[in-house]
């Protein structure tokens, strides 16, 4: 077949055609993968068989969020045909080699994110239409290049995510037919919503009948947006489209069947719904970070619950609220911490967050190397570190003795000392949030609704904070821990014979001061 032809033999459009899968790093899974589902007479792969390979079987337990557009179950049914028809062009006998290796380069090949949004966008329009149903895209087409215009609705937008959700959910779990919940990322819809909409800034976020409106995002607006906010969106496809070639060609001859674990997911998923960090938030962090960070906030959404716990650093909840408690838990940890904050405010109540690259000290002033603050719910934002200033984060705990001039206790993000952008207080119970203005160290933008120019205090209803380090830096940190532990107990420890004198005992010498203040005690020459 062409996967096995020996450079001599290959055409110079094969040379081509496997040189630029290569760059990939994906050409040994490439190579299995027509293996198993070519013919080996025609040395092609059927459509139908292509179209199998990304077929989603997929079963919903629930909905997360309160509203589910009707389209979207079609829009699924007809994404293995979009797949195969918009990237793979195959003929009418089937797909040979060459065009196989093409086909995988136009979807997952080495592009700008831009573009790579641009096939995204194009693969939803193209499921949507098959489904019966229309969206505003208008797209043009030339030699492969796509122009997009027009514009999506919100509940369009919200189908967008969920298809990128639903792809990479099943990157994950190749298992056959999985039971799990459709997310609410209505957050990442009302960010879009506000950013690209006409009077975006003024609607109302909290108002449930945004997602049902018809406010038109502009496809160039909401392009932008993407690539500011969410730049690992186009990523879900690419994973799908992998993963599928790789995982599931091969195992298309064995029968599937059902896993233990299938349960224990669908519970993991229940339960995460009641920390902070719900899978539906973790997805939408996950879609602004890269490498071991970006794997270790997914197990909140992929992983059963005893591997999610592993990462959760401190609960306030759980430990007790206090900057006391909040830093017995987190010292030790030398990777990235993301801390989440929910706070209300007016009959409203939001979650922000941080994330610092760096293990936490107990210093009077500012430190760190890099970091982002985090807009969550209701409406998600994420604002990278400026360049300007390394004020990320501050951590300052009592200090035994005397201070002439006592630095603040508790924990900062960003300004300045006296006027941080984001500081909550030594007790846990009260956040206060500052205008973009007093800070250089994170990009400017609001981290709540409406938020003014003048400092805001909120009362705060909990805190959560995950370790995205993997599992190494755990390890470190618990050894560490138990370091501590161990000479915490030797110190409580009394040696009752030190003190078996009572004539050398330093109680004595007290009462005889007490007893006779105006002794003179002299040295012995």
């Amino acid at each position: 077949m062409g996967a096995s032809s020996s450079s001599e033999q290959a055409s110079p459009e094969q040379r081509e055609a496997e040189s630029l899968a290569a760059s990939t790093g994906a050409l040994t899974v490439l190579e299995k993968a027509f293996s198993n589902l070519s013919d080996p007479q025609t040395q092609t792969i059927p459509i139908s068989s292509l179209q199998e390979c990304f077929e989603l079987s997929i079963d919903y337990k629930t909905c997360e969020a309160s509203f589910k557009p009707e389209n979207f179950p079609g829009l699924l049914n007809h994404l293995n045909h979009s797949i195969v028809e918009q990237f793979f062009s195959p003929e009418e006998n089937g797909l040979n080699w060459i065009a196989f290796l093409n086909g995988y380069t136009k979807c997952c090949g080495r592009m700008t994110t831009s573009n790579s949004l641009n096939n995204l966008l194009t693969l939803f329009n193209s499921a949507i239409v098959k489904s019966g149903a229309t969206t505003g895209l208008q797209i043009e087409s030339a030699d492969g290049d796509y122009k997009i215009n027009g514009y999506l609705l919100p509940a369009d937008l919200l189908m967008l995510f969920w298809m990128c959700w639903v792809m990479s959910w099943n990157s994950r779990n190749l298992k056959g037919k999985v039971k799990f919940d459709l997310l609410d990322v209505n957050n990442l819809v009302l960010s879009a919503v506000s950013s690209c909409g006409d009077g975006g800034s003024e609607l109302n976020v909290w108002d449930d009948n945004l997602l049902r409106s018809s406010i038109q995002l502009p496809i160039g607006k909401l392009h932008v947006w993407v690539l500011k906010t969410v730049p690992n969106l186009p990523d879900c496809l690419v994973q799908f489209v992998l993963s599928r070639l790789s995982k599931f060609a091969p195992q298309q001859d064995k029968k599937s069947e059902p896993t233990s674990s299938s349960t224990s997911e669908n519970q993991q998923v229940a339960e995460s719904h009641t920390y902070l960090l719900t899978p539906g938030r973790a997805w939408s962090i996950s879609l602004t970070l890269r490498s071991t960070m970006h794997e270790e906030i997914l197990k909140a959404c992929f992983a059963n619950d005893d591997e999610v716990k592993e990462n959760l650093l401190y609960r306030s909840s759980l430990h007790g609220k206090g900057l006391n408690r909040f830093w017995s838990n987190v010292e030790g940890y030398n990777g990235p911490i993301l801390v989440l904050i929910s706070a209300t405010l007016e009959d409203h109540s939001w979650i922000i967050g941080a994330l610092t690259h760096q293990a936490y000290e107990n210093k009077d002033t500012f430190y760190g190397t890099s970091g982002s603050l985090y807009a969550i719910s209701p409406v998600f934002d994420h604002f990278t570190s400026s360049g300007k200033e390394k004020n990320f984060v501050y951590s300052h705990l009592h200090v035994a003795g005397y201070e002439a001039k006592p630095k603040p206790v508790g924990l900062a993000f960003g300004g300045s000392m006296g006027n941080e952008r984001v500081f909550i207080d030594e007790d846990f119970s009260k956040l206060t949030v500052r205008h973009h203005a007093y800070d250089k160290t994170y990009h400017p933008g609001s981290l709540f609704p409406n938020q003014g120019y003048l400092p805001t205090e909120a009362q705060i209803l909990g805190i959560e904070v995950w370790g995205l380090g993997g599992k190494r830096v755990k390890e470190v940190q618990n050894s560490f821990q138990k370091r501590e532990q161990l000479f915490t107990e030797q110190r409580r420890k009394v040696d009752l014979k030190t003190f078996s004198n009572w004539e050398d005992s330093p109680e004595k010498m007290m009462m005889d001061m007490v007893s006779n203040p105006s002794a003179v005690r002299r040295e012995q020459k």
